[in-house]
């Protein structure tokens, strides 16, 4: 697929008084219909959408968001949980006017766009949700339990880190050590990321997930898996697919938990579906 030109503006800061949130507009001639507000997952920020915007934006206005506590968006001194996420994305549509939108989520963000949909219905035209978290799994807190050592606020894990990575790279693991170093970066950057793992690294903390408030979700849905995903099992999609009266699944089968990477095979499965279901322009 041949990607259009299109034209990013700057990064942009929207105030909403006692914070702020970063987001770029993308905008081309011709591209009409509603406006799709990408929604970035639990330890990235809005740049990991430049490659699907800019082949979206010749069909329509896309709007790249950084989410409260991410990126260069505040990072308030709070309690966060979707919640807050949600409230603060739809403070954000209504200080822009956009009166329906279709929300595009991944992982993290197709939870905060599920969990939009549900107290939002009357602003949200559409779902694309790619791996969607929000599904509660008891054995996630488990297979996860290994990164909480990366949340420690010492010297000592930074050192241990940079110490072993001659080891890893003479054990031929110096990819997934430089993983764990990526990943306590991000963690002490990012509260939103840090506080999750904090709060709910036991099953019982899982108290808002989404899959019995499903059926409440109206907005024509098209849900993306990834055949390879180690961090959100097929399930998880498949629930969201059954539990969403309008939803239809979709599967990539060679593409791993990162789903934004994979624009050139997203972008022509996301235009057929917002072709599909007759989206008028906003």
């Amino acid at each position: 697929m041949t990607s259009v030109v299109s034209l990013a503006a700057p990064l942009q800061s929207l105030s909403l008084g006692e914070y702020h949130l970063a987001y770029r507009r993308y905008s081309q001639a011709g591209g009409q219909g509603p406006t799709v507000v990408c929604i970035h997952g639990f330890m990235a920020t809005q740049e990991v959408w430049d490659p699907l915007a800019r082949l979206l934006v010749g069909s329509c206005p896309v709007i790249t968001l950084d989410l409260l506590g991410f990126g260069a968006s505040s990072q308030p001194p709070i309690t966060y949980d979707i919640a807050t996420e949600v409230d603060a994305l739809e403070r954000f549509c209504q200080a822009l006017g956009l009166t329906q939108v279709i929300l595009l989520g991944h992982s993290f963000g197709g939870w905060v766009a599920a969990a939009h949909a549900i107290a939002h219905p009357e602003r949200v035209q559409g779902l694309v949700l790619l791996a969607p978290a929000g599904i509660r799994d008891d054995q996630f807190a488990g297979r996860y339990r290994w990164l909480m050592p990366l949340l420690w606020q010492s010297v000592w894990v930074d050192r241990l880190l940079a110490w072993g990575s001659p080891l890893a790279a003479w054990l031929g693991q110096e990819q997934t050590w430089g993983e764990l170093g990526w990943i306590r970066q991000q963690l002490q950057q990012q509260p939103v990321a840090r506080q999750f793992l904090q709060a709910r690294h036991r099953p019982e903390a899982a108290i808002d997930t989404v899959e019995a408030s499903l059926g409440q979700i109206q907005a024509p849905t098209l849900v993306i898996a990834a055949g390879q995903d180690d961090t959100i099992p097929l399930w998880h999609c498949q629930t969201y697919a059954a539990g969403i009266p309008k939803a239809r699944l979709h599967i990539l089968p060679q593409a791993g938990h990162r789903l934004p990477r994979y624009a050139q095979e997203i972008a022509p499965v996301v235009l057929e579906f917002l072709a599909g279901i007759g989206l008028r322009e906003s």
